[in-house]
């Protein structure tokens, strides 16, 4: 099934995604959509570095742009006539730089495949999934129903405002009437004073009682803000943080939404009692009136829970991200990037009022070399209520980009700390003025800490930061972090590389795949979980082939060759050589395991059990083959093809079972191209690299 048909039979949550993937306005979704079959037959990732074909590209797409069109005339269609005309116009765009929008489809592509890989999650990540959201069911529920509580008890108290307005007109009328009667005998006049006193007396009473029950309701309140704030949010947060980093966190807002709207509604509903009472003081009042003594103080209590839950109310939903990143947070200057404010206090009366603008680096630290930059682009948005499913009042800045403020020169920081490019951290800021129902209040939410960077040989080291951050802080303002770097306890550390293949490839990392990486970076070990690995041994040591350049080019390698022999469990992969010989030794002749080399980067080999002259068990190993091989040939059909041959004996593949014993042929079969022998597009490197003839020619034995 094509790409695109499967992404239109998504769940509703992942659906959710791709509008969301689709509100940029890089590739309309039009266009996608009706140029899908020949969009996805194209080679968009070569296209984007030569330029020859990125033109050639960039012309079939007008040129398909114009069938398109021709097609909808003759249907009549007139909107579509008119929306594929305007996207061929602002298409015109890259008409000297096709190499950018190749690179850009290329990105869309590859959104594309990530929603499907998080919509195909193994079974068993699902009920993870589902595991972690049963950790917050009873403290959701218990919210539940305290905020269901909250409800019924504001519109108990309206009814109680209106039975306490009937009393006191019932008092009004009576003493008003009492007043205009004159020639009451003395009886009479002291009978219709008790009874106007009995009045007063149960009015104060009842004023009261509602001036209790008001204070009892703001309590509540400020225990459910106190619950949706301080755990709901803060676990949201950390959610979200962790699912920028590859987790398989749910970060949906729809039901944070919801429970922060109905407790901000309750809130103005007591407001607005509080008001009624002041009206029926300014119509009735006494001596030791308790509204008089009472109502101000309840009410700066309410607008103080106002306050506290629409401030808290206004965050980012979608964190800074370029389309063509290697993940979010890492931005580049002059590079445009998107970002997403959400109010998750939703009114409608508001909708396309309040004004989002967006800044950067206040109160950035005063420190010699801290980079400066000021944002450019359409850097204030209107607070609109999508229309899509979630329907959430957003501020959506699609087109924002950064530029570097030129230094003054003097070098006046207050501070000496030594930070890398990549190590600088800085947060953007979203403002704006909540004003509803004469209730004001300036609003603002923050990004979580971005790297910028100035050119593409960065962002390796700039993404290496991002996931150090967001696996060990939770202070997301803390913007020297790396001046004083934690170290990272293996478990979580273990677990956050986990996530990367996770979320690149839908197969995380095994015990086993993890122990061969705690023996690489700590030696052999007892038990590494009671070990820590430093931001030094992570990415710093052994530059230029630190840590994380081994495993990211691993993963990167993995993820554009690799992922279906890797989703499937195919590739052992993090095996050290010491292992796989105690792994091969007992096992028949021709079993052979696949693993990632630990000497070059991004590089992938496979080691067979052999056994030489003596009948002895010998493991044979061929040099790795790097993207550079797997740009000519699949892994597979190495694999099918490799042949190996002592002198004067007939060749053969020596890779019979995979291990531990399952024949070759039923795992890979699978994926192996339907042309062999000479048909095989593949024969050109097969015959020159896949063919090895005794144990002295060594050109890739060793």
């Amino acid at each position: 099934m094509a790409q695109w048909e499967k992404m239109q039979q998504l769940p509703a949550m992942h659906t959710q995604r791709l509008h969301g993937l689709y509100d940029r306005d890089h590739l309309p979704m039009d266009v996608r959509h009706y140029l899908a079959a020949w969009i996805e037959m194209q080679d968009w990732q070569r296209a984007a570095r030569d330029l020859n074909l990125a033109s050639v590209l960039f012309q079939g797409l007008l040129e398909n742009l114009d069938i398109q069109h021709s097609r909808f005339v003759q249907d009549k269609s007139f909107v579509m006539q008119h929306n594929i005309r305007r996207h061929k116009q602002s298409l015109q765009v890259y008409q000297e730089d096709p190499c950018t929008l190749a690179g850009t489809i290329f990105w869309f592509l590859e959104q594309e495949k990530d929603i499907l890989r998080s919509a195909e999650l193994p079974d068993q990540i699902q009920m993870m999934l589902v595991c972690h959201d049963g950790v917050g069911t009873s403290s959701q529920q218990d919210l539940e129903r305290k905020l269901s509580a909250l409800k019924n008890d504001v519109q108990c108290m309206d009814h109680t405002m209106n039975c306490l307005e009937d009393q006191q007109d019932e008092f009004d009328f009576k003493y008003q009437t009492h007043l205009m009667e004159v020639g009451l005998d003395e009886k009479e006049k002291t009978r219709q004073q008790d009874i106007l006193k009995s009045l007063i007396n149960k009015l104060n009473e009842c004023r009261k009682r509602t001036l209790a029950d008001l204070s009892k309701l703001l309590d509540k309140a400020e225990d459910l803000i106190k619950m949706l704030v301080t755990t709901e949010l803060v676990d949201w947060q950390r959610r979200q943080q962790k699912a920028c980093i590859g987790a398989p966190e749910n970060v949906c807002l729809d039901q944070m939404e919801k429970w922060f709207t109905s407790l901000a509604v309750c809130l103005f509903q007591v407001r607005g009692f509080l008001g009624k009472l002041d009206e029926l003081k300014g119509k009735v009042t006494y001596t030791n009136d308790p509204i008089v003594a009472r109502k101000p103080g309840l009410l700066r209590k309410t607008e103080k829970l106002l306050r506290a839950v629409i401030k808290s109310s206004f965050v980012v939903e979608t964190q800074p991200s370029m389309p063509q990143g290697k993940g979010p947070l890492v931005l580049r200057t002059n590079v445009q990037f998107s970002v997403k404010a959400r109010l998750l206090v939703k009114i409608p009366e508001l909708n396309q009022i309040m004004k989002v603008e967006a800044s950067m680096d206040r109160g950035a630290p005063k420190t010699k070399g801290y980079r400066h930059f000021n944002v450019l682009g359409t850097r204030t948005k209107t607070l609109s209520i999508a229309e899509m499913q979630c329907g959430g009042m957003v501020a959506d800045f699609r087109h924002l980009n950064l530029k570097e403020q030129k230094s003054s020169g003097g070098g006046k920081g207050t501070g000496e700390i030594s930070l890398s490019v990549t190590e600088e951290l800085h947060i953007l800021y979203f403002n704006t003025v909540f004003q509803y129902k004469d209730f004001s209040v300036d609003l603002e939410a923050t990004s979580l800490p971005v790297v910028i960077i100035s050119n593409a040989s960065q962002q390796q080291n700039a993404w290496a930061s991002i996931l150090w951050f967001n696996m060990l802080s939770q202070d997301t303002k803390d913007i020297l972090f790396f001046a004083n770097c934690p170290p990272a306890p293996w478990q979580q550390f273990a677990e956050m590389l986990s996530w990367q293949f996770l979320s690149a490839t839908k197969r995380g990392l095994d015990e086993t795949q993890l122990e061969m990486i705690a023996i690489k970076i700590f030696g052999k070990q007892s038990n590494p979980n009671n070990c820590s690995v430093s931001w030094s041994k992570f990415c710093k040591e052994n530059i230029p082939e630190t840590f994380f350049v081994w495993f990211d080019g691993i993963l990167v390698m993995v993820k554009e060759f690799l992922e279906h022999l890797w989703s499937d469990g195919l590739i052992m992969g993090f095996v050290s050589k010491e292992s796989e010989r105690v792994l091969l030794k007992d096992k028949v002749k021709g079993t052979f395991l696949l693993r990632f080399s630990e000497s070059v980067i991004g590089g992938v080999t496979f080691s067979w059990l052999d056994r030489n002259f003596n009948g002895l068990p010998e493991v044979k190993t061929v040099q790795p083959f790097t993207k550079n091989d797997l740009k000519q040939i699949p892994f597979q059909e190495i694999l099918r093809n490799f042949q190996f041959q002592e002198v004067d004996n007939v060749p053969e593949n020596p890779l019979l079972y995979l291990y531990p014993d399952i024949p070759k042929d039923d795992v890979f079969g699978k994926f192996y191209s339907e042309k062999t022998g000479d048909d095989s597009p593949y024969i050109k490197y097969i015959k020159t690299k896949l063919m090895f003839v005794s144990k002295e020619t060594r050109s890739r034995y060793s």
